[in-house]
């Protein structure tokens, strides 16, 4: 078995480990868990807040308006979701109306993440947006004055930006955001591939 497969394996042992979670209230509101997806072995993580309205109906991340947008993201970095990437959330669970996690809530799930990260080891981490970026690296962090720059959490790049629901509701976040997706690879090609080929840069 390779070491792919064995990530793919460990993945779906913890994935049942959280299905029946009720660590916190949010799994009495939602419809389903959305654990995450993508490849196992990916050296890329993405990191959002919690699931929406359609990311609760399909059990899959990412996958309304703001993950169409996410894949438009990637695509242009010369990503795609199942071959270069793995997208979870700090939440698996969708908050009632969509509303930001609470703290506690963000903590019941924190430690699924890690073990999420543990188990798929990538190089990179891009964190979507504020939630994301408080509930794995700081609660007082603010994504304004952090985006763009690369920190290191757990011996881990990790590159902040906007949630591309951001961009949905302001436009003008788009430019921003794509120059910390140009910083991502250039750093896959300097860690991973030296030979990634990205559609524009």
């Amino acid at each position: 078995m390779n070491s792919s497969s064995v990530k793919q394996e460990q993945l779906e042992e913890l994935k049942q480990k959280v299905l029946p979670c009720t660590r916190c209230g949010l799994r009495q509101g939602c419809r389903q868990v959305v654990f995450g997806e993508g490849n196992a072995a990916a050296k890329i993580m993405l990191i959002g807040e919690g699931p929406g309205e359609e990311e609760d109906k399909l059990g899959r991340p990412f996958v309304g308006r703001a993950g169409q947008l996410l894949d438009k993201i990637l695509e242009a970095g010369g990503f795609q979701r199942f071959t270069h990437a793995y997208i979870a959330n700090i939440v698996k669970c969708r908050p009632p109306q969509n509303r930001i996690p609470l703290p506690e809530e963000r903590q019941a799930c924190l430690t699924y993440l890690y073990e999420q990260i543990r188990i798929i080891e990538p190089k990179i981490v891009i964190l979507l947006g504020a939630t994301a970026l408080q509930g794995l690296v700081d609660p007082n962090a603010k994504i304004t004055k952090m985006r763009g720059e690369w920190l290191i959490w757990r011996d881990i790049l990790v590159m902040p930006t906007y949630h591309p629901a951001a961009l949905l509701r302001n436009p003008q976040l788009k430019k921003p955001v794509w120059e910390d997706m140009k910083k991502v690879v250039a750093k896959y090609r300097e860690l991973v591939d030296p030979a990634h080929v990205s559609p524009y840069c």
